[in-house]
């Protein structure tokens, strides 16, 4: 009976944003006479969220319940798997992540309509259909081609249970952040045709449509972070990041995400850059879309993919035709109506947020060519491999420019500045980059090119995000700014984190028999002996081994070789002793006869850096969150107190 109200509940759900759709298409229609038909769509909208909401509700309760005549539970969890998995089974699937799409996306209009109040209601009204729009072609796709809810003729005796390599805890965060900062970009992206539609494309609707950007840059931020972690410990590669394509199909859409988020700050505070931030908010969930389809569309194979069915691809692709395609021609009609907005001189806090923006988008074209050409090459029969030969060295051509002009440009002045001005501390970070190009490689020795000017721009971004805190009482400093600071000092730690990883990474792989040892970097690792151990759905060959750090006293560390019964499958669970400057990574592998067992080993230096810094990057992007949402309330308060002292009703 649950399973039958879930579905109803998803029925009820795609009435209400057919519903919400009609009406906003018939109130914008009707012009000022459409109140009433435009007084049903926000309460159309918030029930739409609240019943979406108990669909997603009722599927992980059976999850809970490993209800196996239910198909899809059947097919992804097992009664004697842990709850935490049973829990995270529930969007670790294609069905139930795309469930758990529409349902962030139904609270997030529920969320707009119940709170925003900034926009003229007409441009109100035309974001909520936009959002009743693309919502409606994820529940036709849900319901008729990928139906959660599905039961079996007769129940199976036992589950088959969660991909291995997903049942770990960084599956309960990383796909539900990922899919939060995918929803916050399709609000963006209705907004944005809300805009167009109503010709309103204002420093306001910037203002409504920032903290929806900047809360989806921040999840796909942490998600992207966690992922790679997640994929550095979990697959025993010892990589961080592997250039896959649905490691990219999230990052095309942190790219366009970072590159609106700059646009819209500056339509907001400067009434500039209009068509540029309508345009990004189209390619923003235009690149969303596009991660959806490689994951789900069966035509690549990958860890991270959820569906092998070509019609459910073909559907999805669909949807990315009419819902981009539509916005692309919406923009075409309308882009000449839209206002030129205020200018700025080249040389400007303006003129290197544009710069910056150029350059974010040509990374994002060669991430996207890198991922779709071994796509399109195949289709005629031609394998081709594109990786890290492709995708460093073209995408560095444009992110080292970026780099110099991301710690130039917050030093800047808005609308027209001179060099000149910011010439002795853009020389000093120069300087001291350059330093320290010299000192690590002193320290640690030669490195590539890359590398080398990874470290050096490293060290002058870092120096330079500090740099818009001097002169300031910093207990009095704006979140923003804080934001600001913390998410480019961020992105410095990261980069000086990948910087030494790539550079100075040792590894050695060694044959052991217990008692053995080997060395690798300033660690040298003993095998004392391996054992069989056993999980609560899997056992394990165990190696426990002594590590030690240059003449330090011996860390216990046990990598495992584990065997899952539900499903039958193999895994690496890696072992990680982490200090200040770095990582030592453990994995045990295969007996190889003689009583000898296969072991990898890796010195990484400051890998730990990159994580780090990724989390700074979000940390700064929740500061400027609070600070923007604080500053709307401040604003909101004191329009307030001016309408009712002239005797007016606030809004």
């Amino acid at each position: 009976m649950i399973a039958e109200l879930g579905l109803a509940a998803l029925w009820l759900a795609a009435a209400l944003a057919a519903l919400q759709l009609a009406a906003s298409v018939l109130s914008l229609r009707a012009g000022e006479g459409g109140e009433t038909l435009g007084g049903v769509i926000r309460p159309t909208a918030i029930l739409q969220g609240g019943v979406a909401a108990l669909s997603f509700v009722l599927l992980m309760w059976l999850f809970i319940r490993t209800d196996l005549s239910v198909k899809l539970v059947a097919m992804n969890s097992h009664s004697a798997k842990p709850m935490i998995f049973k829990l995270a089974g529930t969007w670790g699937n294609h069905e139930g992540s795309m469930l758990l799409w529409v349902t962030v996306m139904a609270l997030a209009g529920a969320l707009i309509a119940a709170i925003e109040r900034r926009l003229p209601e007409a441009t109100m009204r035309a974001t909520l259909g936009a959002q009743a729009f693309v919502g409606l072609g994820f529940y036709a796709f849900l319901l008729f081609s990928s139906n959660p809810f599905e039961r079996l003729p007769r129940p199976v005796p036992e589950g088959m249970g969660l991909n291995p390599l997903l049942q770990d805890i960084g599956l309960a965060f990383h796909p539900p952040t990922l899919y939060f900062g995918y929803v916050g970009l399709s609000v963006a992206f209705s907004f944005a045709v809300g805009a167009l539609l109503t010709r309103q494309v204002t420093p306001d609707f910037a203002r409504a449509m920032r903290p929806w950007v900047l809360g989806a840059w921040v999840f796909l931020t942490i998600g992207i972070t966690a992922g790679s972690y997640w994929a550095y410990y979990e697959l025993g590669w010892g990589g961080w990041w592997f250039w896959d394509p649905v490691e990219n199909a999230s990052l095309m859409p942190w790219l366009a995400a970072t590159a609106l988020l700059h646009s819209a700050s500056v339509l907001a505070a400067r009434d500039a850059l209009r068509a540029w931030t309508i345009m990004l908010g189209v390619i923003a969930f235009s690149m969303s879309m596009v991660g959806t389809f490689l994951v789900r569309s069966g035509i690549l194979t990958s860890v991270h993919a959820f569906a092998v069915d070509p019609e459910r691809g073909s559907f999805i692709l669909a949807l990315l035709a009419i819902n981009i395609g539509g916005a692309l021609a919406l923009f075409g009609w309308r882009a000449g109506s839209i206002a030129e907005g205020e200018r700025f001189a080249l040389v400007s806090r303006e003129g290197a947020l544009v710069v910056n923006n150029v350059l974010l988008s040509a990374i994002l074209g060669v991430v996207l060519l890198g991922t779709l050409y071994p796509l399109v090459t195949e289709a005629f029969d031609v394998r081709v491999s594109v990786g890290p030969p492709y995708f460093n060295p073209v995408s560095a051509i444009f992110a080292l420019p970026m780099l110099a002009v991301m710690a130039l440009g917050p030093l800047l002045r808005w609308r027209q500045d001179a060099v000149r001005r910011v010439r002795r501390p853009a020389l000093l970070a120069a300087g001291l980059a350059v330093a320290g190009a010299v000192i690590a490689w002193l320290i640690a020795g030669p490195a590539g090119l890359l590398p080398t000017l990874g470290v050096a721009l490293a060290v002058a971004v870092g120096i330079a995000s500090l740099l818009p805190l001097r002169g300031r009482r910093l207990t009095r400093t704006p979140l923003p700014i804080w934001g600001m600071v913390l998410a480019h000092l961020g992105i410095a730690v990261s980069l000086l984190g990948m910087a030494s990883e790539s550079a100075w990474s040792q590894e050695r792989l060694a044959a052991l028999a217990p008692g053995e040892s080997a060395e690798v970097g300033p660690w040298r690792v003993t095998l004392t002996k391996v054992v069989p151990v056993a999980g609560p759905n899997w056992t394990a060959i165990e190696g426990d081994m002594d590590a030690r750090y240059q003449s330090g006293s011996p860390i216990p560390i046990a990598p495992q070789a584990r065997s899952f019964w539900s499903p039958s499958q193999t895994t690496t669970e890696s072992a990680l002793v982490t200090r200040w400057n770095g990582q030592l990574y453990a994995v045990i592998g295969e007996a190889v006869g003689d009583g000898r067992w296969q072991v990898r080993l890796w010195w990484k230096p400051l890998v730990t850096l990159i994580w780090i810094g990724g989390l700074l990057i979000a940390l700064g992007g929740v500061l400027a969150l609070i600070g923007r949402v604080l500053g709307d309330l401040k604003r909101r308060s004191v329009l307030a107190k001016r309408l009712r002292w002239r005797g007016e009703q606030p809004v």
